[in-house]
């Protein structure tokens, strides 16, 4: 068990269907530095009630009703709202599911990095905000913010879509739990040997922490986006950053564990070579690429089941969360994603 045996504490997510129902997941919580800190930082986000962004939680579910034409009407809705807004900039772009997809659901990634482009330009980074972002309204902010959401959420949703077409059992969907305005915190040296190259490869039921708080994409993100013979003074994205800060934030990994096989391992080499010829040492964990793992879902507990295609017909039935507690806290979310007025919802706490 990472982190050692022993455990700090178990945090329990009650998932919800539409009719009602609910189904428990039980999570065992690592006792290693950076578990101690996120579990702190969860507590707080739990009791002062912070608003947990349900537009937001479960990617890469291939046959969610979020669909690809959903979040492409969705980013233009926000486009059009920045078009509109006073803090002259425009966007002259359109997003379709026929001009971002290819044959066999390939993804355009140049055209989804030109659409995180837009949301650095209008966000700036998170120590020197965009005279733009300065200048809008709270309406205006919460669309620059889902320029940047919607564009990852379309990126795993049409790779989960491809998988379903051609190898099922690599969908990737996972469950990210971000609250809305989540007090952040910094990591520090011993954080980062929870990091590493290796820690790309996720395991089923995985917890990790919600870290690359800072606006931007991480190394691993511009090697998979950019390609393998990008350099970093020549990318599409301004701001490559390191994982430097993070918050009670927390993400699930629903998908199986892709280190044992010969063409991830074959991708990992050649990522390693394209960091070395960019001035980075693979071997440097404080470049916090990876992900730090701070807890496991019980599968077994929580499904019955170890199996991974069962666990994803239950999930498919319960992509809503309706509850999280832990030893020491417990909130309830009443709301949907699809409530009519959940945007004021948000903006209403924004402000």
């Amino acid at each position: 068990m990472a982190g050692g045996n022993q455990l700090l504490d178990q945090v329990v997510i009650t998932l919800r269907n539409q009719h009602g129902n609910t189904l428990p997941v039980l999570i065992d919580v690592y006792n290693n530095s950076l578990g101690r800190k996120w579990l702190h930082a969860l507590n707080r986000l739990i009791q002062e009630q912070y608003h947990l962004e349900k537009n937001y939680c479960f990617l890469g579910f291939a046959q969610s009703d979020r669909t690809p034409e959903y979040i492409c009407s969705q980013i233009n809705a926000s486009i059009e709202a920045v078009n509109c807004s006073n803090i002259d900039y425009q966007i002259d772009d359109h997003y379709t599911v026929g001009n971002t997809v290819g044959a066999e659901w390939r993804l355009d990634h140049d055209r989804m990095n030109q659409l995180h482009r837009y949301f650095e330009d209008l966000q700036g980074t998170a120590d020197a905000m965009s005279a733009h972002y300065t200048a809008a309204d709270v309406d205006t902010r919460w669309h620059i913010r889902q320029l940047n959401l919607l564009c990852h959420e379309y990126e795993s949703l049409i790779l989960s879509i491809r998988k379903m077409h051609t190898a099922p059992e690599w969908q990737r969907p996972s469950q990210l739990m971000c609250w809305l305005q989540a007090p952040r915190f910094e990591l520090d040296a011993e954080d980062f040997e929870l990091f590493g190259i290796e820690t790309i490869n996720r395991h089923i039921g995985g917890v990790y922490v919600g870290v690359n708080k800072a606006v931007g994409k991480h190394h691993w993100e511009v090697f998979c986006d950019e390609g393998r013979d990008s350099r970093v003074d020549e990318l599409t994205t301004t701001t490559l950053r390191g994982q430097t800060l993070a918050a009670g934030d927390f993400d699930i990994e629903w998908a199986r564990d892709p280190g044992a096989y010969p063409w991830q391992q074959q991708q990992l080499a050649e990522f390693r070579a394209w960091l070395i010829d960019n001035g980075f040492d693979p071997r440097d964990k404080s470049l916090t690429i990876g992900h730090p793992k701070v807890g496991q879902v019980n599968l077994l507990a929580s499904f019955g089941t170890t199996n991974y295609l069962e666990i994803w017909q239950q999930l498919n039935n319960y992509m809503d969360v309706y509850k999280i507690s832990t030893r020491d806290a417990d909130a309830t979310y009443t709301y949907r994603w699809s409530d009519i007025n959940y945007q004021e919802q948000q903006t209403r706490i924004l402000k």
